[in-house]
């Protein structure tokens, strides 16, 4: 198998806005609450980060602050996909420059591509960069699905690492299990599945829900590694609410409601996106506070 990236949960972190800007006294207390319930592994400029949102500058502001703020050994994996392969290998080798233990690189959107054609996006960004990738599949998203086959020709370069599973297709996820048992890790890329592919054999998932309840999905993949599957089963069913409304509008909007609802970050967000419906804002608080208690 190629080199395992990480294991176990990286949240994939949002971006605090005040007033427009980048807030970092409020990063400091989310990335206090990730160290300090157990997260050693985190997800910097991801989908749930706004990315598309923040100017490069901004990214590069946030992983510097991010890499001098958290301890030693903590496994920073940074988003830099793109449609455009010369810009991902660009911001690639900026992230790698400034640190990144590892890249997350979604697939390209909207122009998207064939299967061949991904299979040279990938491989010319690892071949230039040189540090672990993991490939990020996300069709609800960009229009564009990693067939089963493409990961496992995508696993015998050795710079690319892993895949996050987010289609949600659960036959599609079983074969993708056949397919690279013993080549190429896999992560859960959806909240609602980790159970299921933790079970499976997956290394860690980069999670949404981790944002709210860190200590809780690092808890649920330690048990499923230790093969406690019924305490497994109780911390899942103690999720399955949380996993649910963290979705119940477009992410990251109510995600960062409820690290509000945390007393962590402002409740702002960078439009086109919106602050939760109120509605929404009350079941999610509920839930919240059920969850953590």
């Amino acid at each position: 198998m190629n080199n395992i990236l990480f294991e176990g949960i990286a949240p994939a972190l949002i971006t605090p806005f005040k007033n427009g800007e980048v807030d970092y006294q409020a990063l400091t207390k989310i990335l206090d609450y990730q160290i300090k319930n157990g997260v050693k592994n985190l997800v910097v400029l991801g989908t749930t980060s706004e990315a598309s949102t923040l100017t490069f500058e901004e990214e590069d502001k946030i992983i510097a602050f991010i890499k001098k703020s958290v301890p030693k050994g903590t496994k920073l994996i940074i988003g830099t996909g793109s449609n455009d392969t010369l810009t991902a290998i660009r911001r690639s080798i900026d992230a790698k420059n400034m640190g990144a233990d590892g890249l997350l690189i979604v697939t390209p959107y909207y122009n998207k591509c064939t299967q061949a054609g991904l299979i040279k996006h990938y491989t010319q960004i690892a071949e230039a960069v040189k540090i672990p990738i993991i490939i990020y599949n996300v069709p609800s998203r960009t229009g564009f699905n990693i067939e089963p086959a493409t990961a496992l020709e995508l696993s015998k370069n050795p710079y690319i690492a892993g895949i996050k599973e987010a289609g949600g297709n659960i036959q599609q996820i079983q074969k993708l299990f056949h397919l690279l048992d013993g080549k190429m890790a896999v992560y859960s890329g959806d909240d609602e599945l980790d159970f299921i592919m933790f079970s499976m054999g997956a290394k860690g998932a980069i999670s949404v829900t981790a944002n709210v309840a860190p200590k809780q999905k690092c808890e649920l993949f330690d048990l499923i590694k230790k093969g406690d599957m019924a305490r497994a089963l109780k911390n899942h069913k103690n999720l399955y609410e949380l996993n649910k409304v963290l979705f119940c509008e477009v992410n990251p909007i109510p995600v960062k409601a409820a690290l509000h609802h945390l007393g962590l970050c402002d409740n702002e967000l960078r439009m086109p996106l919106t602050p939760i419906e109120e509605s929404n804002r009350k079941i999610l608080a509920g839930v919240i506070d059920n969850a953590l208690k």
